[in-house]
């Protein structure tokens, strides 16, 4: 199972396989050749009218269109681009308790988080939460605590894995799945993943809440991680708008 495979679950991941049917013009040529021909002085005198067009006024023509809808979409872009500059996004820094590393590469969705606790390496990856602003010009959300999707991979040196699906609330950490992973098993197999986490013992739950908590998985790191992720969200539209706009100026 791979690590992000669960924080995708709001996106799409179908396919879009385009197939175009070309098909022949018809043509009238098979109609004209039909025509009776005349000879001498009963020859008709009427014809087909003809209309000429030119290659070079219709190339003129679709450039001037192309550059005139270029530039209405390069203006609509460079005033997005100014509003989302304008509320000044600023990534928090990072508290002298965190006991993760960050990283964050730019245009990604998700961050990773990695410690090495003992001999086992944690890394835990996060999703932004799903949650937008109450006004496009305020900083307010509708839900002050919509919880932050996290998956908790749990390393031995033998390369076993415990993994955790994780939502993270400013007062609580919430197991929603647990799963082995073993590293001689192909993605082509289906290894039994045990029970439904809240369908396990009550007292055994909270041996696991514990279990998390001593690696540093715990609701005092979700109120950090929920403003780190929103404002990443708005510093990744801002880069999204720039490479939009520098793909159209090509």
């Amino acid at each position: 199972m791979a690590l992000f495979s669960m924080l995708r679950r709001h996106t799409y991941s179908a396919l879009a396989l385009a197939s175009r049917a070309v098909g022949s013009a018809m043509t009238f040529h098979g109609a004209i050749s039909t025509v009776p021909t005349f000879s001498g002085d009963h020859s008709p005198r009427s014809s087909f009218p003809t209309r000429r067009f030119s290659t070079a006024t219709a190339t003129a023509t679709a450039t001037a269109t192309e550059l005139i809808g270029n530039e209405s979409l390069i203006g609509g872009l460079e005033s997005a681009i100014k509003c989302a500059q304008e509320r000044k996004i600023k990534i928090p820094e990072v508290p002298d308790e965190f006991p993760f590393e960050i990283i964050d590469i730019p245009g990604e969705k998700t961050i990773l988080l990695k410690r090495q606790f003992q001999v086992e390496t944690i890394q835990v990856g996060v999703d932004a939460p799903h949650v937008f602003p109450a006004d496009e010009d305020s900083d307010e959300y509708e839900n002050d605590d919509p919880g932050i999707p996290m998956v908790v991979s749990i390393s031995k040196e033998n390369g076993m894995q415990l993994e955790f699906g994780v939502t993270g609330f400013e007062e609580e950490v919430s197991i929603d799945s647990l799963s082995i992973v073993h590293p001689d098993h192909s993605p082509e197999q289906f290894p039994h993943d045990g029970p439904e986490f809240h369908e396990l013992d009550e007292g055994l739950q909270n041996a696991f809440y514990k279990y998390l908590e001593a690696r540093g998985i715990q609701c005092s790191m979700t109120i950090f991680l929920t403003d780190y992720m929103r404002k990443k969200d708005n510093k990744e539209y801002l880069l999204w708008l720039k490479n939009l706009k520098g793909y159209i100026e090509q």
